[in-house]
């Protein structure tokens, strides 16, 4: 997973405050930890983001997408499994589809990132589904999830958030 955006690469870019803007959106505080430091709350360990309750952690090697999943997972889940949230997000499967397909429509919302860079760091960082490719499944494969979304009025938040983000960032 050598070629993801990371938080620095991200952060040089100078977008870094479109990340941190996205998280408060979301209802979560976004705290960095040294570079030698384990992230707190990360369920994969190196460098992949943590969650605990309202607060989400990562390093300067964290790579964007992570934030942007786990940040999902929060979006996803009911308030109170948020206040018992420690590590492991939990849910089912048919949630962790539309905590992935909520992360490609949010990444509209962070300039210089966008779907196409969410596409392809999801598929370095290993999700292939099982049409082999992020965006086939996305485009062809992900109507279960997009339901899933629907039905919890999800969908219609992360449209306002992507709207407010591109009105707010310029």
């Amino acid at each position: 997973m050598t070629d993801v955006v990371r938080y620095k690469q991200y952060q040089d870019q100078g977008n870094a405050g479109s990340l941190r803007h996205l998280m408060q959106q979301l209802g979560l505080t976004l705290t960095l930890v040294a570079a030698n430091e384990d992230i707190p709350g990360s369920f994969w360990g190196d460098e992949e983001a943590g969650l605990i309750r309202h607060t989400i952690y990562g390093r300067s090697d964290t790579p964007v997408h992570s934030f942007m999943h786990e940040a999902c997972h929060y979006v996803c889940m009911d308030e109170q499994r948020r206040l018992n949230l420690h590590t492991n997000a939990g849910g089912t499967s048919d949630e962790e589809n539309a905590v992935c397909y909520l992360q490609i429509l949010l990444a509209d919302a962070l300039p210089g990132f966008g779907r196409d860079t969410m596409f392809k760091d999801m598929d370095s960082w290993g999700y292939s589904f099982r049409l082999g490719s992020t965006r086939r499944w996305f485009d062809e494969d992900a109507e279960d999830a997009r339901q899933w979304l629907e039905s919890r009025r999800i969908l219609k938040l992360a449209d306002q958030v992507t709207q407010l983000n591109r009105a707010a960032l310029g």
